[in-house]
């Protein structure tokens, strides 16, 4: 793992963040990316140590150039890319006859187009180092709910969209698979995560899910993960 190189995008918190701790902890090489260059860079200086960089950069999924700049400069200063998590999400929820235009596009275009854009950036990449990509969906993207017009939309796509470019890449031995999680305690949400947060997933036992991934035998392909809190609030 010491010699792997690991990009995850809206890294500078909530999921993201725990995934970039535990890979890191492990010894990954690890960039992550956030919509602000100043917030990146700055957990990413707290989270270095000499012997796992880990790397700043400012990239909106949204825009395409952002992440097509964002995977070079990657590969500027590493040389390769072995692992991408699209993580960066946003979820706004209210009944449909609620929901602005701006707020349906705010979703699509992050929690779904962007999926897209962080794959179509890193694809060559990912196939000269057979590497993997993953993609942090929901249980929202196989169940509905009231007022979740928007994010079940979203995150429905996501999971049909990388079940369907697991197809496209494994002849690339390029892995691709989708984590879907629950309740997680993050400020998603306007959530303030605190002890009343005990009873949820919290953002590094994603982390862990994730490497437990990467160190599955190449044979061995896990497309689609749930993963819920063991005991719900009721």
């Amino acid at each position: 793992m010491k010699n792997k190189v690991a990009y995850i995008t809206g890294g500078t918190k909530g999921i993201g963040l725990g995934i970039a701790e535990v890979l890191h902890k492990h010894g990954i090489t690890v960039a992550i990316s956030g919509r602000r260059k100043e917030d990146a860079i700055e957990v990413a200086e707290q989270l270095s140590t000499m012997e796992a960089p880990v790397f700043g950069i400012g990239s909106d999924v949204k825009n395409f150039e952002d992440e097509k700049n964002a995977v070079a400069e990657i590969i500027r200063k590493f040389g390769k890319i072995d692992y991408v998590i699209a993580n960066a999400g946003v979820g706004i929820f209210k009944p449909v006859d609620e929901l602005s235009v701006e707020e349906w596009s705010s979703m699509i275009d992050t929690n779904l187009s962007g999926i897209f854009h962080t794959l179509k950036a890193s694809v060559e990449e990912l196939k000269k180092t057979e590497g993997y990509f993953i993609t942090i969906s929901s249980l929202a993207g196989t169940n509905f709910f009231e007022n979740g017009s928007g994010y079940n939309a979203s995150k429905f796509g996501a999971v049909g969209f990388t079940q369907a470019a697991m197809m496209d890449l494994r002849k690339y031995n390029i892995k691709v698979s989708t984590i879907m999680p629950g309740s997680v305690s993050t400020h998603f949400n306007g959530n303030q995560p605190s002890e009343k947060d005990a009873w949820k997933i919290q953002p590094k036992d994603i982390g862990e899910l994730v490497m437990d991934i990467l160190k599955m035998n190449p044979r061995t392909l896990p497309s689609k993960i749930e993963i819920r809190p063991l005991k719900p609030k009721g």
